[in-house]
């Protein structure tokens, strides 16, 4: 049983050092950017739905484009008047053809028609206003494509922040872990000496434990982070990514600061009531005639793709759908409620960024001052650590009192890169917020 054992413990180790440790790569905010522009999966997806946008425009250009057919067809018929027409359009018909039993019971006749039609439309005022509409819609989801990226631009700032501050929280930890290690040392000694128990000793022992856990899960985010970074740039690698650049307090300029009407995201809500208005107007014409001109080419053969006799037809046709069972009026009224409610849900729109304006910027002014607050409070508990320390060093301390003052300084350290980041991504939400 112990061969056993040992055999599975030597495969397991011979396999565990195999395996590539997962790697680390260093990467900056304008490389992620790049990648994002490049590969991410939502900009594609906006980019196809202008492209079904700008389809259904160009499918209105049938309202100036002619439509052309071309045919050809074969018949075999005994029918009288089928067949008299047939060799008719052959221009073939003799005097014998005009005799009543010839006419009453042909012979089976045979007729090859090759005919182009076209069809150009003339006036027809609903197609303009749908023409109308789905221009709108398309450049509608041309500037929803813009604030498309803009967001994914504010959400790489956010994400590379937070990959920033889970490494800055790592840092923290693993300073705290070396300080508490020297304590539990420091206490070790003591006790040996008789100047502590054996439950202070515990004591150390358990924060010790508790940093190692805190450690492991600030590990755990740094590889979370660096996930959603991956996630963002279409990368199914899942590497550890490590930010170039350090998390720092950033400043930002609150001067002049509004919420734009010619942001994209607005405009293009603006955009899509003009498309509803027009849909609205494009059923309201759909009452009144509309005029199209026709004409056509015909060839007619008693032989397969020939065409010895020709002919054309031209003219023009008014027509006016006078009345439709109600199905139109129940269109318009609903293009019509349509239309009205674009419009308050464009107000509505209009006033929420508003409101979100008005809350950031409180939030960017609270940030700013619970950043000077936890500042000061780094310092103070870092300076009241120190005295601690020496006092316990000196047994004047009890290990209680130090371990609750070193716990407060790695908490503030650890509030401390929250609030900047805090700080950092307000300021990053009011400038996406205020971006035209």
């Amino acid at each position: 049983m112990k061969k056993i054992v040992k055999n599975i413990f030597i495969i397991v180790l011979l396999f565990s050092k195999q395996l590539p440790a997962q790697e680390i790569i260093s990467i900056g905010k304008s490389e992620v950017l790049s990648k994002i522009s490049e590969n991410n999966l939502s900009l594609k997806i906006s980019k196809e739905e202008f492209n079904a946008a700008k389809a259904d425009y160009k499918q209105t250009n049938a309202i100036f484009l002619p439509n052309i057919t071309a045919s050809h067809t074969g018949i075999s018929t005994t029918n009288p008047l089928m067949a008299f027409g047939s060799k008719l359009n052959q221009a073939i018909l003799t005097q014998n053809d005009f005799n009543p039993a010839l006419l009453n019971n042909p012979a089976q006749t045979q007729n090859f028609a090759t005919i182009i039609k076209v069809e150009q439309p003339i006036i027809n005022l609903d197609g303009f206003y749908q023409r109308k509409a789905a221009k709108s819609k398309m450049d509608a989801m041309s500037l929803q494509s813009k604030r498309t990226k803009d967001y994914l631009t504010f959400e790489v700032e956010k994400a590379y922040m937070q990959l920033q501050l889970a490494y800055k929280g790592e840092q923290v930890l693993e300073k705290a872990l070396q300080t508490a290690n020297e304590n539990q040392k420091l206490a070790e000694n003591s006790f040996k000496q008789g100047l502590l128990q054996r439950a202070d000793v515990l004591n150390v022992e358990v924060r010790v434990t508790e940093i190692k856990n805190q450690l492991q899960t600030a590990k755990s985010n740094v590889q979370n982070a660096s996930n959603y970074l991956s996630f963002l740039m279409n990368d199914d690698s899942f590497v550890i990514y490590k930010p170039t650049d350090s998390l720092t307090v950033s400043n930002f300029s609150m001067d002049n600061k509004t919420i734009s009407e010619n942001r994209s995201d607005i405009k293009a809500m603006q955009l899509s009531t003009k498309a509803y208005e027009a849909i609205n107007k494009a059923d309201k014409m759909s009452f009144l005639p509309r005029l199209n001109a026709f004409g056509s080419y015909e060839m007619y053969d008693n032989t397969v793709f020939q065409g010895n006799a020709s002919g054309y037809l031209i003219g023009a046709q008014l027509s006016w759908d006078i009345f439709k069972g109600s199905k139109r009026f129940g269109k318009a009224q609903k293009s019509k409620a349509e239309f009205e409610k674009s419009k308050l849900a464009y107000n509505q729109y209009v006033s929420q960024s508003n409101l979100e304006f008005n809350k950031v910027q409180r939030q960017l002014i609270d940030a700013k001052n619970k950043l000077e607050l936890t500042a000061l409070a780094v310092q103070q508990s870092k300076e009241s650590l120190r005295i601690r320390k020496n006092r316990f060093k000196e047994g004047l301390e009890k290990t209680s009192d130090l371990l609750q003052v070193e716990t407060q300084y790695l908490q503030k350290q650890l509030e401390y890169y929250q609030t900047v980041f805090e700080y950092n991504y307000t300021q990053k939400y009011l400038e996406f917020l205020t971006k035209e």
